[in-house]
């Protein structure tokens, strides 16, 4: 059963927002009062729902009590209350804890791991695979930092993804993607498995993350181009060490102005994303169950190019639709995550 109380504070707190909107306020407040605002409208739409279906079964209950309505009443009750167990779970997970992150847009990390010039290769093809996907959704998708391999292949590559609920669809990805096919590279024709990791972590706003001038060292140096054989002129790269952490962002773009606001972005991204990681490791043991809350080194998928497969390895998904895959036709990989990690959530708050 959900508890009538909740729904109640939840709906009274959209009408507050919905109000407070209506009087108008300053930019800072407005957004914030307007990004809860967006998150809290389908919560209510479900409410609404729900608290419809309640108010139609008592009516066709009372219903039974006058002769002449009778009928109509045994006729709708059944179905009326056949729909409330999908009514109540659908309740159940609109009011799940959300990610306060899975509203923002993300950067996705991605680098070729085992493999050698095949494993840059796949990389280049996840960069690929999550672009269409991007597009498919009209998200906006700008690769920030590029670093290429003679053979086309990526050595390093950092994008930054924006959208409604880009990291809540994305987040899933983290982890190492393994291949197993004939390389481009190979003439033998022998099945090579190499890898690629992937990185997805949520834009950090100022807000999150405020970072001492002295914790920074800022050095400016010759930027190279594709395989490091083409050098600028110009000392135009930014590269940036956050001294506590030792992580170590550079940007090497034709602008040391915009270098340096890209690494800056990208610096805040992965200490805000750091932060997140700690919380999370001091959660419950039992979380561990979880989609999405495990090492980023844990092999999450396997695309199988000669068996066209691709298997999702943390819930045992298999799908023979590799090309489709590969082209960005990731909802139903996406969605079976969702739901699992949604169902864990539902077990640990049953338990």
């Amino acid at each position: 059963m959900v508890p009538i109380e909740k729904l109640e504070a939840i709906t009274q707190r959209f009408q507050f927002l919905e109000a407070r909107m209506a009087e108008g306020l300053s930019g800072d407040e407005i957004a914030q009062a307007g990004r809860e605002y967006s998150e809290l409208r389908p919560v209510v739409e479900q409410i609404t729902a729900y608290r419809q279906l309640l108010d139609d079964i008592e009516a066709a209950e009372m219903m039974l009590e006058d002769p002449e309505m009778r009928a109509l009443a045994e006729e709708e009750l059944p179905d009326l209350r056949a729909s409330l167990p999908d009514a109540e779970q659908a309740m159940r997970l609109v009011l799940l804890p959300k990610d306060a992150a899975d509203m923002r847009p993300a950067m996705i990390e991605i680098r070729p791991g085992t493999g050698g010039d095949e494993a840059a290769l796949f990389a280049g093809d996840l960069l690929r695979m999550y672009q269409r996907y991007a597009e498919g959704l009209g998200w906006k998708f700008e690769i920030m930092q590029q670093q290429v391999t003679e053979l086309g292949g990526i050595k390093e590559v950092v994008a930054h993804i924006k959208g409604d609920g880009v990291f809540a669809r994305l987040k899933y990805e983290s982890g190492v993607h393994r291949v197993q096919r004939v390389p481009e590279t190979e003439s033998g024709g022998r099945v090579h498995t190499s890898a690629a990791t992937v990185a997805v972590m949520p834009e950090a706003e100022d807000v999150d993350i405020q970072i001492d001038a002295k914790d920074l060292r800022i050095d400016t140096m010759r930027a190279s181009g594709a395989g490091g054989q083409h050098v600028n002129t110009t000392d135009s790269a930014v590269r940036i060490l956050h001294i506590p952490t030792g992580i170590i962002v550079v940007s090497a773009e034709k602008s040391q102005h915009r270098n340096r606001e890209i690494a800056m972005q990208v610096m805040k991204t992965r200490l805000y994303d750091l932060e997140r990681q700690r919380v999370d490791d001091e959660r419950a043991a039992d979380r561990r169950s979880q989609v999405g809350s495990g090492d980023r080194s844990e092999r999450i998928r396997t695309y199988n190019f000669p068996q066209g497969r691709m298997t999702d390895h943390r819930i045992g998904l298999t799908l023979y639709k590799l090309d489709q895959v590969m082209q960005g036709d990731l909802d139903e990989t996406i969605e079976a995550l969702t739901a699992h990690d949604q169902a864990a959530q539902l077990a640990e708050m049953d338990g």
